[in-house]
């Protein structure tokens, strides 16, 4: 569990990175990049905490 959180986090820090790299560049690509990592994180961030509540029998 605490594995999947800092991957989470990580990613996160990615899509972070990626913004910060187009505001500094210009360059789409990392727009686009950033958004990807960052629609790709929470999907992973809802399906981790979707098993936590449903393995808890809420």
């Amino acid at each position: 569990m605490l594995l999947f959180r800092w991957l989470i986090m990580l990613l996160l820090f990615v899509a972070a990175l990626c913004f910060a790299f187009y505001a500094g560049t210009g360059q789409a690509r990392y727009k686009r990049l950033g958004f990807v990592v960052l629609k790709w994180t929470m999907i992973a961030a809802g399906v981790f905490f979707a098993v936590l509540i449903l393995e808890r029998g809420i």
